[in-house]
Protein backbone atom coordinates (compact mmCIF):
# COMPACT_ATOMS: atom_id res chain seq x y z
CA UNK A 1 0.00 0.00 0.00
CA UNK A 2 1.32 3.42 -0.94
CA UNK A 3 -0.58 5.52 1.61
CA UNK A 4 1.31 8.52 2.94
CA UNK A 5 -0.60 8.44 6.24
CA UNK A 6 0.14 4.72 6.72
CA UNK A 7 3.81 5.56 6.16
CA UNK A 8 3.49 8.28 8.78
CA UNK A 9 1.89 5.81 11.23
CA UNK A 10 4.74 3.34 10.61
CA UNK A 11 7.41 6.01 11.14
CA UNK A 12 8.60 5.84 7.51
CA UNK A 13 8.07 9.57 7.08
CA UNK A 14 8.45 12.28 9.73
CA UNK A 15 5.59 14.12 11.37
CA UNK A 16 5.08 16.63 14.13
CA UNK A 17 2.83 14.66 16.44
CA UNK A 18 0.80 16.36 19.11
CA UNK A 19 -1.11 13.32 20.40
CA UNK A 20 -1.03 9.56 20.05
CA UNK A 21 -2.84 6.62 21.61
CA UNK A 22 -3.17 2.97 20.63
CA UNK A 23 -5.63 3.69 17.79
CA UNK A 24 -5.00 7.29 16.66
CA UNK A 25 -2.43 9.94 15.90
CA UNK A 26 -2.88 13.72 15.77
CA UNK A 27 -0.21 15.65 13.88
CA UNK A 28 0.39 19.07 12.38
CA UNK A 29 -0.62 19.49 8.74
CA UNK A 30 2.48 20.08 6.58
CA UNK A 31 0.47 22.39 4.31
CA UNK A 32 -1.68 24.25 6.85
CA UNK A 33 -4.36 26.65 5.72
CA UNK A 34 -3.99 28.54 9.01
CA UNK A 35 -1.64 28.36 12.02
CA UNK A 36 -2.50 25.40 14.23
CA UNK A 37 -4.16 23.32 11.47
CA UNK A 38 -3.74 19.66 12.34
CA UNK A 39 -5.09 16.23 11.42
CA UNK A 40 -6.38 13.30 13.46
CA UNK A 41 -6.21 9.86 11.82
CA UNK A 42 -6.80 6.23 12.76
CA UNK A 43 -3.64 4.15 12.78
CA UNK A 44 -5.41 1.36 10.89
CA UNK A 45 -5.99 2.22 7.25
CA UNK A 46 -9.48 2.93 6.01
CA UNK A 47 -10.19 5.16 3.07
CA UNK A 48 -13.29 7.00 4.26
CA UNK A 49 -16.35 7.13 6.52
CA UNK A 50 -17.92 4.27 4.55
CA UNK A 51 -15.04 1.89 5.31
CA UNK A 52 -13.79 2.84 8.78
CA UNK A 53 -14.35 0.38 11.61
CA UNK A 54 -16.85 1.84 14.11
CA UNK A 55 -14.39 1.38 16.99
CA UNK A 56 -11.70 3.26 15.05
CA UNK A 57 -14.20 6.02 14.27
CA UNK A 58 -15.08 6.32 17.95
CA UNK A 59 -11.37 6.47 18.83
CA UNK A 60 -10.75 9.19 16.23
CA UNK A 61 -13.54 11.37 17.60
CA UNK A 62 -12.40 10.76 21.17
CA UNK A 63 -8.98 12.05 20.08
CA UNK A 64 -10.64 14.96 18.22
CA UNK A 65 -12.41 15.92 21.45
CA UNK A 66 -9.20 15.72 23.51
CA UNK A 67 -7.04 17.60 20.99
CA UNK A 68 -9.75 20.25 20.47
CA UNK A 69 -9.65 21.01 24.19
CA UNK A 70 -5.85 21.37 23.99
CA UNK A 71 -6.21 23.72 21.00
CA UNK A 72 -8.74 25.82 22.92
CA UNK A 73 -6.44 26.14 25.94
CA UNK A 74 -3.13 26.37 24.11
CA UNK A 75 -4.00 28.59 21.16
CA UNK A 76 -7.07 30.41 22.48
CA UNK A 77 -8.89 30.52 19.13
CA UNK A 78 -12.21 32.29 18.67
CA UNK A 79 -13.59 29.12 17.11
CA UNK A 80 -12.66 25.74 15.65
CA UNK A 81 -13.60 24.37 12.25
CA UNK A 82 -13.72 20.58 12.04
CA UNK A 83 -13.69 19.16 8.51
CA UNK A 84 -13.89 15.56 7.33
CA UNK A 85 -14.07 14.77 3.59
CA UNK A 86 -15.04 11.51 1.85
CA UNK A 87 -14.15 10.79 -1.76
CA UNK A 88 -12.70 12.87 -4.55
CA UNK A 89 -16.03 14.59 -5.20
CA UNK A 90 -15.78 16.10 -1.69
CA UNK A 91 -12.14 17.14 -2.29
CA UNK A 92 -10.56 14.34 -0.24
CA UNK A 93 -6.92 14.25 -1.38
CA UNK A 94 -5.28 11.64 0.89
CA UNK A 95 -7.34 8.46 0.75
CA UNK A 96 -6.90 7.59 4.43
CA UNK A 97 -9.70 8.66 6.78
CA UNK A 98 -8.75 11.91 8.54
CA UNK A 99 -10.27 14.83 10.38
CA UNK A 100 -8.97 18.39 10.03
CA UNK A 101 -8.94 20.61 13.13
CA UNK A 102 -8.59 24.24 12.07
CA UNK A 103 -8.34 26.88 14.82
CA UNK A 104 -10.12 30.07 13.82
CA UNK A 105 -9.77 33.71 14.74
CA UNK A 106 -12.39 36.35 14.10
CA UNK A 107 -11.51 38.13 10.88
CA UNK A 108 -8.85 35.55 9.91
CA UNK A 109 -10.02 35.83 6.30
CA UNK A 110 -10.29 32.08 5.78
CA UNK A 111 -13.25 31.08 3.61
CA UNK A 112 -14.12 27.40 3.41
CA UNK A 113 -16.69 27.62 0.66
CA UNK A 114 -19.78 29.38 -0.48
CA UNK A 115 -22.77 27.25 0.43
CA UNK A 116 -25.91 28.23 -1.38
CA UNK A 117 -29.16 26.67 -0.19
CA UNK A 118 -31.17 24.82 -2.80
CA UNK A 119 -34.69 25.93 -3.51
CA UNK A 120 -36.73 22.89 -2.54
CA UNK A 121 -40.15 22.32 -1.15
CA UNK A 122 -41.11 20.35 1.95
CA UNK A 123 -42.21 17.37 -0.16
CA UNK A 124 -38.81 17.27 -1.87
CA UNK A 125 -37.00 17.30 1.47
CA UNK A 126 -39.31 14.56 2.78
CA UNK A 127 -38.68 12.38 -0.29
CA UNK A 128 -34.91 12.58 0.16
CA UNK A 129 -35.27 11.88 3.89
CA UNK A 130 -37.33 8.78 3.11
CA UNK A 131 -34.61 7.42 0.77
CA UNK A 132 -32.13 7.69 3.65
CA UNK A 133 -34.53 6.49 6.35
CA UNK A 134 -35.34 3.26 4.50
CA UNK A 135 -31.66 2.29 4.58
CA UNK A 136 -31.31 2.56 8.36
Amino acid sequence: MDCIFCKLVNGEIPSTRVYEDERTIAFMDIAPIIDGHLLVIPKRHSENIFEIDPDDLAAVFSAVHKVSAAIKTGLKPDGLTIVQLNGKASYQVVMHYHVHLIPRKNEDGLRLGAWRPLTVDKDGISAVAEKIRTQL
